[in-house]
């Protein structure tokens, strides 16, 4: 399986092409004044010449230093200081019921869309030079892999991905510790859940208490938005293993409020902390709430059934 596949396996190509308008920002690099970027300078693809170094997969051809090139016979790559990047941690929840599905979709998996959404951010990061990393959280623990930059982080990244599984309830705070001990301040934090465990949102409240940029995109499914189940239906809580059986139709209105209004609840409870939060469903456009967090224009958010 090459890279290349991999990154497909992901991201759909005319998510990919759209990701090029999108751009990783972070209010308390500015002060919170809005959109911008840092003060402090590293080396990278900016505009003040610092020093050359040597060609890895993955560079721009137009960073390559051609009259080098034909006096040497070698490739180089001129860097530049520029604004020093950001570290964007993407906690990714995969715990059991990040496994659901919509029927209407076998296959797309809360978990799959929370890894797509995780690879475009990386995606993302790794065409702006910033540093990305990787926490998975489900029952047996906190899976971590330190934020870093370039082609070979991203390879890595993919390949955690890969491996990662649906699996148990929601870690416990001393399975957590490693989230506070390696998620600095100034950091960027995207969480990727459903957001039913209240654990989650403690998780997030707290990294935004300690001053780390936090986003939240809730996931969900299209069953969840519209229960459009009619007659009778055997319910199942995936990490409980409880059952309800119960008549669609009969539950439908009383489902859809509670769900409201405990949605509702959550973007209260989001925004108190300062958290920029999204929605994605199941059969939207994986970019869409990245779009919806990071500001870009000029997309038809109607096309809820664009699985592109």
């Amino acid at each position: 399986m090459t890279i290349a596949s991999t990154i497909a396996d992901f991201i759909p190509p005319p998510v990919r092409a759209r990701l090029k308008d999108l751009r990783l920002t972070s209010r308390r690099a500015v002060g919170l004044q809005g959109l911008g970027l840092h003060h402090s300078r590293s080396r990278g693809a900016g505009l003040e010449f610092a020093q050359y170094r040597a060609y890895e997969p993955g560079d721009e051809l137009r960073q390559v230093d051609w009259k080098l090139y034909a006096r040497s016979d070698r490739f180089f790559v001129r860097e530049a200081e520029r604004e020093s990047p950001l570290a964007v941690w993407l906690l990714l929840d995969a715990t059991a019921s990040m496994a659901q599905e919509d029927a209407a979709r076998p296959g797309w998996s809360r978990l799959a869309a929370a890894k797509g959404l995780a690879a475009c951010v990386a995606e993302l990061a790794l065409h702006q030079g910033d540093r990305f990393g990787l926490v998975a959280l489900r029952g047996d623990g906190v899976r971590l892999l330190a934020p870093g930059s370039g082609v070979r982080q991203r390879d890595r990244f993919l390949l955690e991905l890969h491996a990662l599984s649906a699996h148990g309830a929601w870690p416990t705070p001393e399975q957590l510790r490693p989230l506070w001990e390696r998620i600095g301040a100034g950091d960027l934090v995207v969480l990727l859940s459903d957001v039913f465990d209240d654990g989650a949102i403690t998780v997030a409240e707290r990294l935004a208490a300690a001053r780390r940029e936090v986003l939240a995109i809730q996931i969900l499914t299209a069953e969840e938005r519209d229960f459009p189940f009619a007659g009778g239906h055997r319910f199942r809580d995936p990490e409980t293993g409880e059952e309800l059986l119960g008549d669609g139709a009969t539950m439908r209105g009383e489902f859809l409020t509670r769900f409201a209004a405990a949605r509702q609840a959550l973007h209260a409870r989001l925004d108190t902390s300062g958290i920029r939060h999204a929605q994605y469903v199941l059969d939207q456009a994986l970019d869409l709430p990245l779009r919806r967090l990071f500001g870009a224009r000029g997309f038809d958010e109607r096309g809820a059934a664009e699985y592109a």
